[in-house]
């Protein structure tokens, strides 16, 4: 691979985590059709391994695997021996919906920053001094593709840790972008909506109010789409050296109208959970 991430991947190192389903498993796949080797990364080991071998019946040699933990940065090196190298392009999906209303745990804070921010941070420290290199030497440099979450622009209600996280993910990927996207690091923010998968199902079906009420709100904002879709619209945004991907078009809008108006949009959030909530 050389230059800007296009359509065309073929030979590409690619690692993406919790990748055993949902839309890290749609990310491996439409990676793999577009002629990249891919790493799936996952804590979940049965699943992981499942998902791969269904892959590697159709991609051959392309797929690894590696189960374990890559919140940290023993994880995610350990994840990265499994690549071929250099590493590519690098896609942070890992997350959990965890901790709801005010009793949201120490323990509940504690594994949502692990994962949906620290794992970010160990990725990008292990592997953006290398691409940063790669480009001042000529070569390609690498893109860093974090999944941040509608969440992430506006709010999530219900979910304080996971809001709050994925406000962090996305400021973090901001960062990057200023500091190292002139330098051969290509960084992409993709924040969806309500996607189809099982966190979704979960969250819908969960005898937690607030978790309800969390699914309930996404699904309320915009039609759920399939995980594939996330993908796409998230390559195509690399390809075309965009820093925000945004599945469901209508977050632009939401988030324009919270910018304009902050105490306008609080006071509509307001009015938004009171009806979910009746």
């Amino acid at each position: 691979m050389a230059g800007r991430v296009d359509g065309d991947l073929t030979g590409a190192s690619t690692v993406v985590t919790g990748a055993a389903g949902g839309i890290g498993a749609a990310f491996a796949r439409v990676l793999l059709e577009r002629g990249a080797h891919v790493v799936l990364g996952d804590l979940d080991a049965a699943r992981v391994e499942a998902t791969a071998a269904d892959l590697r019946a159709e991609f051959g040699d392309r797929v690894r695997h590696h189960a374990g933990d890559t919140s940290t940065d023993a994880g995610v090196a350990a994840l990265l021996t499994a690549a071929p190298a250099p590493v590519d392009v690098f896609v942070a999906n890992a997350g959990v919906f965890r901790g709801f209303g005010l009793e949201s745990t120490e323990q509940d804070w504690s594994l949502s920053w692990e994962v949906n921010v620290l794992g970010h941070v160990a990725a990008a420290r292990a592997l953006v001094p290398g691409w940063v290199e790669s480009a001042r030497s000529g070569g390609a440099g690498g893109a860093f593709v974090s999944v941040a979450s509608a969440a992430g622009l506006l709010t999530q209600l219900g979910s304080p840790t996971y809001s709050a996280t994925k406000h962090a993910a996305l400021g973090f990927a901001e960062w990057l972008a200023a500091t190292y996207g002139d330098q051969g690091v290509q960084v992409t923010a993709v924040c969806p909506m309500g996607v189809r998968t099982a966190m979704l199902e979960e969250g819908e079906t969960s005898a937690q109010p607030d978790a309800r009420l969390g699914m309930r709100s996404v699904v309320s904002a915009g039609e759920p789409i399939e995980a594939r879709e996330v993908a796409e619209v998230a390559l195509a945004a690399l390809a075309e050296g965009r820093f925000l991907a945004l599945p469901h078009p209508e977050v632009d809008r939401m988030q324009q109208q919270k910018a304009a108006d902050r105490d306008r949009w609080i006071s509509g959030m307001q009015r938004f959970r009171t009806s979910l909530e009746g």
